[in-house]
């Protein structure tokens, strides 16, 4: 249950679908060699961002002073913005703003930076990880979320892979369809995160 909790929670943020146009932008002057490099790249560095957080975040969350509770209150606001703006069928700032995507087509190399931070694992995905971080109770509960960002950076790699075939298949319309059924659904996850955390925050809330 953990490990689906987690995974459906972060596939849902990322949406390898929805990137797809995206992907196909910042790909399209590649040779066919350099863009499977690109998809490689991009997808190491999906899974490796949500372990990295999933072992990394908290610690940086107490460095800073700041309570869980506080963090996952503002997490769970950051994802209903996200998901707002996904069922819009747009993308927020928070994942990329008009400066970022100029610099973008200037750069030689796509795959970490913009494509896989922040197009594909932003500020809302870290703190999502460090969130579910947050719940576990035993050190091998861990793997659940190492699992979940090896098969989340797998879905990628396939995704991005077949980013021609899908995008003329369900086209732009089938793809911010998908977009909008994931925004739905992060939607309730960012409200639960929120009354969490303002369930510890104000105590009285939850009488």
């Amino acid at each position: 249950m953990e490990f689906l909790k987690a995974f459906i929670s972060l596939l849902v943020l990322i949406n390898p679908i929805g990137a797809i146009p995206l992907f196909i932008s910042l790909t399209q002057n590649q040779s066919a060699a350099q863009r499977k490099r690109t998809i490689r790249t991009a997808s190491i560095a999906v899974a490796l961002v949500i372990v990295i957080s999933a072992f990394t975040g908290e610690w940086v969350i107490k460095l800073f002073g700041i309570s869980m509770a506080s963090f996952r209150t503002a997490g769970g606001i950051l994802l209903l913005l996200l998901a707002i703006s996904m069922l819009n069928a747009q993308l927020t700032p928070a994942r990329q703003t008009q400066e970022e995507s100029d610099e973008a087509g200037s750069k030689e190399s796509v795959a970490v930076v913009p494509l896989a931070i922040p197009l594909l694992t932003g500020p809302g995905s870290i703190s999502t990880v460090i969130i579910i971080a947050d719940s576990i109770k035993h050190w091998w509960q861990y793997s659940y979320l190492v699992a979940a960002g090896l098969v989340i950076g797998a879905i990628t790699y396939v995704a991005l892979s077949l980013a021609g075939p899908i995008s003329r298949m369900v086209g732009r319309t089938g793809i911010n369809i998908s977009t909008r059924i994931m925004g739905l659904l992060l939607a309730a996850v960012g409200i639960e995160f929120i009354t969490s955390g303002l369930a510890t925050l104000l105590p009285g809330l939850a009488r």
